[in-house]
């Protein structure tokens, strides 16, 4: 064990259907690693956890909670750090409202979230809160680069068993538009730091200088990027894709990632809503601003605020009356597109579109094709390829596609994810200006007001780390392997300038191309179509959309991915499967005592967590606690113990059952350690015998609503109960 005070495995505790599973699963995982002598551990980065953390001082000493996000930050740049992530809420401003509405009716006597702060202690409020917004954990936790790839057990049971693929047809609508100038593209501007600098960013305007931001610290051979989105530019695009789609006869959907990007994406978003909305708000802003309707927050928040204001409510439906179909997140329930910016996440909807022959649900509850708009220009073209690919080819066949594997460059706050701080909604007209210590004026853009102006940054390390990883990983799969860079890209060309000389220095550039995004998507499908493997080898926000999209094709989902951040410290972190369905997973439970979400993920990351323990501290019994791990995730995927959809079937709590019972079985089974094959035989034996009994019980369980205490912050006890309803299990468990 490490001292004392951190766990072996830190397990984290987080939001919705993963935190669910986790009062399920964890028990068992801690009654199985104590046995090797591994002790597991959990820390806090759920929402609602990390609210509480940040303002302690409106708490009582009893409600206090420690940042464990912070704690965490530090632990992942140590080599002791082993750590699995499970996925959790990149809260929107909706979502982060909600959590501390909860809170406070729980009794904690948090502030109001400030919409639109007028005192310096309001702003200071809002400071804070907006620490915690979006990808707020990912950042901090993320202090090495990643390794997506199918496991073999998954992507084998993928073939073998291949998920319902929608048709495509040459003569689809469905179509992807994005901007062709004023977006951040076309407007990037980057270069590489010789020196380690200090930089600030100023807008020069006819009134004189403001200081958007200073004190920025970069190492020598960062690369530093600077760009902006035309508000004017924008509006004339969703303007004009809005008009073609209703000629069209297609759904309008809009394809954005508001909670990873959660300064510039939302604000793009709210462009949206006022331009489908453009009649209302030209007859009614003045009442509409006083209502308090902020478009960024989504057309959900907008109808709720108007709803007892009949004019502007008929205003509404003229406007929508004369507008294209939505494309709908839940037509049941008539929630549209641009309801609430969280629900748009194009790395989920967009492969779920490709995935279903390019249909999208409509208002009316049918499938149709639809115009994908994603306005900027940066990532569009790869879904714009695969469209065009699927129309001339015909739907990928799961059963004989290869696979894509990533390797991801997202260290240390890597590319446009780390960008939040330094972006910025121009207030008026002028000149924006990155000026580094000596004076130098890095970066220069002429911009109107409402233009949305950002800086990223990528460090010479976690480059330098990413390329490396890279090169180990073709020479481990002896596959094609493509860095996605596009050396008309002003981003890309200066990645390329590192990629270059380290492949060429360690004589393996002939094992590798460099493909601009469009070209690469298109080649990576040809050689999946042939049932050949590919390793794309990409930036922070391409790995992203690229772990859900081939994933969601040959996997029918993304959650079943093995996702491994080698800490460029030596230590660990496991990432488990996406949870972009969780919220509708939760709203089953709580309805009907039925929880469908597949800790395939989990076990997967489990398993790597165990071998990695092995490795870094010489346990072998660690190592054959993981084996054991994979045959049981290969039980679950052989026998078909995953989660059904429906209430009355087997869900999450039968799998991890039988997980347990696999996982004792093989323990009991392996000969390499006898003290750990005699203490889980018996264990074996009462999982085996109890099998009616348990099952008996879960199945008993169903049907009922049930009460968690909470949404975002659930009662523990109540949480327990509900998720180990079987006496049986949990006995021999404890």
């Amino acid at each position: 064990m490490s001292d004392q005070n951190t766990p072996d495995i830190i397990y984290t505790k987080v939001d919705e259907a993963p935190e669910l599973a986790s009062a399920s699963f964890l028990p068992i995982i801690q009654k199985f690693a104590a046995a090797a002598g591994v002790s597991v551990g959990t820390k806090d980065i759920s929402l609602a956890g990390r609210i509480l953390a940040t303002f302690p001082e409106y708490l009582s000493a009893d409600q206090r909670q420690s940042d464990d996000l912070a704690d965490l930050g530090k632990l992942v740049k140590t080599p002791e750090a082993n750590v699995i992530k499970l996925p959790n809420i990149s809260a929107s401003v909706p979502q982060l409202v909600a959590a501390v509405k909860e809170l406070q009716s729980q009794g904690f006597a948090l502030p109001d979230y400030p919409e639109t702060p007028a005192s310096d202690e309001e702003k200071a409020v809002r400071a804070k809160y907006d620490t915690i917004k979006g990808s707020a954990v990912n950042p901090v936790l993320r202090e090495g680069n990643s390794d997506r790839r199918a496991a073999k057990a998954v992507k084998s049971y993928a073939q073998s068993n291949p998920h319902r693929m929608g048709d495509w047809t040459a003569d689809s609508k469905t179509r992807v538009a994005s901007m062709s100038g004023g977006d951040f593209f076309s407007n990037e501007t980057s270069a590489t730091l010789a020196k380690e600098a200090t930089a600030k960013i100023v807008l020069e305007t006819a009134n004189g200088e403001t200081v958007l931001k200073e004190g920025l610290s970069y190492p020598a051979g960062t690369v530093v990027d600077a760009t902006f989105m035309s508000a004017a530019a924008l509006d004339a695009f969703l303007a004009e894709e809005i008009a073609s789609t209703k000629a069209e006869g297609t759904l309008f959907s809009l394809h954005m990632k508001a909670t990873m990007m959660k300064v510039s994406d939302p604000i793009i978003f709210g462009h949206a809503v006022k331009v489908f909305l453009k009649p209302v708000f030209d007859l009614f802003s003045p009442e509409m601003e006083e209502l308090g309707v902020n478009p960024n927050s989504g057309m959900g928040d907008l109808l709720n605020r108007v709803k007892d204001q009949p004019a502007i409510m008929a205003a509404i439906d003229a406007c929508l009356a004369k507008r294209p179909p939505l494309y709908m997140v839940d037509s049941d329930k008539g929630i549209t597109n641009l309801h609430v910016p969280s629900d748009v996440i194009i790395d989920a909807s967009m492969p779920a579109l490709i995935r279903a022959g390019g249909k999208g649900w409509g208002p009316d509850g049918k499938e149709s094709d639809a115009n994908c708009v994603i306005p900027d220009n940066s990532y569009a073209p790869v879904y714009d390829e695969s469209v065009k690919f699927f129309k001339e080819n015909g739907k990928l066949n799961p059963a004989t596609a290869g696979t894509v594997q990533n390797i991801g460059l997202m260290a240390q706050k890597a590319e446009e994810y780390g960008s939040h701080p330094t972006t910025f909604e121009i207030a008026e007209a002028g000149t924006v200006k990155m000026i580094l210590d000596d004076g130098t004026v890095l970066h220069e853009h002429k911009v109107e007001a409402g233009d949305i102006w950002r800086s990223a940054s990528a460090r010479k390390a976690p480059i330098e780390d990413w390329v490396m990883l890279a090169i180990d990983r073709q020479r481990a799969e002896g596959t094609r392997a493509i860095f996605w860079l596009d050396e008309n890209r002003a981003h890309d060309a200066e990645l390329i300038a590192y990629v270059k000389p380290i492949l060429e220095a360690k004589g393996v550039a002939d094992k590798f191309e460099i493909m601009a995004p469009r070209e690469a998507t298109r080649a990576s499908l040809e050689t999946i179509t042939e049932g050949k493997n590919t390793i794309a080898i990409t930036g922070n926000v391409l790995r992203d959309y690229l772990t859900d999209l081939f994933p969601i094709l040959e996997l029918a989902t993304s959650a079943k991915m093995l996702s491994i951040v080698k800490l460029m410290n030596g230590g660990g972190l496991f990432e488990t499967g996406a949870g972009g369905s969780a919220p509708k997973h939760v709203q089953q439970l709580m309805e009907e005592n039925h929880l469908r979400w597949d800790s395939l993920g989990e076990f997967c990351a489990l398993g790597e967590s165990l071998q990695f323990l092995a490795d870094a501290r010489s346990n072998e019994k660690a190592r054959v606690l993981g084996q054991a791990v994979d045959a049981a995730t290969q039980g679950i995927l052989d026998d078909n113990r995953s989660p059904s959809r429906k209430v009355g079937e087997p869900d999450n709590r039968n799998s991890h059952y039988w997980f347990a019972r696999y996982w004792a079985e093989a323990l009991a089974a392996q000969n390499s350690e006898a003290e750990l094959a005699a203490y889980f035989a018996p264990i074996a034996k009462a999982l085996a015998e109890g099998e009616a009994a348990i099952l008996a019980e879960l199945a008993a369980a169903q049907g009922p609503a049930v009460d968690l205490g909470g949404y975002y912050h659930g009662d523990a006890a109540k949480t327990a109960a509900v998720m180990r309803p079987s006496a049986t299990l949990n006995a021999i468990i404890g």
